[in-house]
């Protein structure tokens, strides 16, 4: 039997779609809207469907929730959060809000920062300064987003920072945003919302995620190949355990994933999404976890820690998690992509030497078992954090359009004051159900009828299976 080749697949479907003359008759309704990806975004766009009584069904390509806010309580047998860890602005944060009052312990992170210059820990005169250096550096950034004309973050930072210059453009870029300030807009940093203290959950954030997700019926280990959609007639979701019809559609995979090949679009993707997509791709942002039993650095529960860098090849630690024996030494940016493509063992054998020259030799040989989270190679994830590129801090906006008003997204690259954060990915996904529900009719009336189903007449080409 003959292969029908992708090309020639999208061809003809599109064809379908596009040519007046045929009518293609919607397949059987099976829900109100499918939600690809059980994510943040993923997890509170079903909450709200559900409590409009609409039907949904929430698909997700893994075996757990989360997305890239997932906790381990394997490897290390305590709470390791493979992705997020932060709770920002804990105090408006939807998640916390919504968190159950029992079984969840979420206290304030610590505000002080520590630093290394070399093997030794700085003086106070040198902590002053690198804080004040911090403080220039972040007005520097605000008044860049007041320019006529956007220009990458770091030619907006301070020429001046003198020895801390490494430091801050490290803390600033890889550290928080998973990029080197050079592919980073200033006007989109700029644009994002202060992040007035953080809180972290002794059962991890990815464990908090996990039990508000405990209110949806969720469809994991099921990837999503191909989303098909008509104007006025539907969305066809083509899954590993069979195809699902939907009125509508929410999308909450990260840019990276939209804008590759993992999932076919029948018609594809308007090319002005797709290049604003890319324009919001994910950069690159690892943990590395060493177990160290003792206390042999001698820091506080949830120390952060930086250094006196001298280049890009540096990196943050954050010791003793919740008060137990895990440190997370934190790389990011094109260095940390870089180590990252070098696998495990390499990543490991880096945090180690970085420890080491940070805290003295002896500290190499406190370290019992290590693990590495490796987003970039994740396939469901390519890579960390969203963030836009120099001129692009208008894709957002962009991206979030609706398609036939069947087709609707989002996640935290669509948030335009919280992105990269798992509250902008939730207060999204809420929004983007805020939006099908209105395109629905709004909340399903007591006693409303389910649409009679209907045999499919579709003449869209199935995939050969060959």
């Amino acid at each position: 039997m003959s292969r029908l080749s992708r090309r020639t697949f999208l061809a003809a479907s599109a064809a379908l779609v596009a040519a007046p003359a045929v009518h293609v008759e919607a397949a059987t309704v099976d829900v109100d809207v499918a939600i690809i990806g059980a994510g943040a975004a993923g997890i509170a766009a079903a909450r709200r469907i559900a409590a409009a009584k609409r039907s949904y069904r929430l698909i997700e390509a893994s075996a757990r929730v989360g997305g890239r806010c997932a906790v381990d309580t394997k490897t290390f047998g305590v709470p390791f959060d493979l992705g997020a860890h932060w709770i920002h602005n804990p105090d408006s944060n939807p998640l916390v809000a919504a968190a159950p009052k029992n079984g969840l312990d979420i206290y304030a992170a610590p505000r002080a920062q520590g630093l290394r210059v070399g093997p030794r820990r700085a003086r106070d005169s040198e902590l002053e300064s690198f804080l004040a250096a911090q403080v220039r550096a972040q007005r520097a950034i605000v008044d860049a987003g007041k320019a006529k004309a956007d220009m990458p973050a770091q030619r907006a930072l301070p020429k001046d920072l003198g020895p801390w210059q490494p430091a801050i453009e490290f803390m600033f870029g890889p550290y928080a945003l998973g990029k080197d300030l050079s592919g980073v807009s200033a006007f989109d940093l700029a644009r994002a919302v202060d992040r007035d203290g953080d809180a972290f959950c002794r059962q991890g954030y990815g464990g908090l995620l996990a039990r508000l997700a405990g209110d949806v019926t969720v469809q994991l280990s099921n990837p999503v190949s191909m989303v098909s959609w008509v104007a006025g007639q539907g969305v066809t979701v083509e899954t590993a355990k069979g195809d699902l019809y939907a009125r509508t559609v929410i999308l909450t995979v990260s840019t990276n994933v939209l804008a590759s090949d993992a999932i076919e679009f029948i018609p594809p993707l308007p090319k002005r999404q797709l290049d604003a997509a890319g324009k919001l791709s994910l950069g690159s942002l690892n943990h590395i976890a060493l177990e160290m039993p003792g206390n042999p650095l001698g820091l506080q529960r949830d120390d952060i820690v930086f250094e006196q860098a001298s280049g890009a090849r540096t990196a943050a630690l954050l010791a003793n998690i919740g008060g137990t024996d895990l440190h997370v030494v934190e790389v990011g940016g094109a260095f940390g992509r870089e180590l990252a493509a070098k696998g495990e063992a390499a990543m490991v054998d880096f945090a180690t030497e970085w420890v080491s020259n940070a805290f003295g030799a002896e500290a190499k040989r406190a370290i019992k078992r290590s693990h590495a989270t490796r987003w970039d190679a994740d396939p469901l994830a390519l890579g960390a954090i969203s963030s836009a590129a120099p001129g692009a801090s208008d894709a957002r906006k962009i991206l979030a359009e609706p398609l036939g008003g069947r087709v609707f997204f989002a996640g935290e690259a669509l948030h335009e004051t919280q992105w990269g954060t798992v509250n902008g990915a939730w207060d999204s996904g809420t929004r983007a159900a805020d939006a099908v529900l209105r395109r629905l009719g709004g909340a399903k009336e007591d006693g409303e009828q389910k649409p009679a189903r209907r045999k499919s007449k579709s003449s869209r080409p199935r995939r050969n299976s060959q």
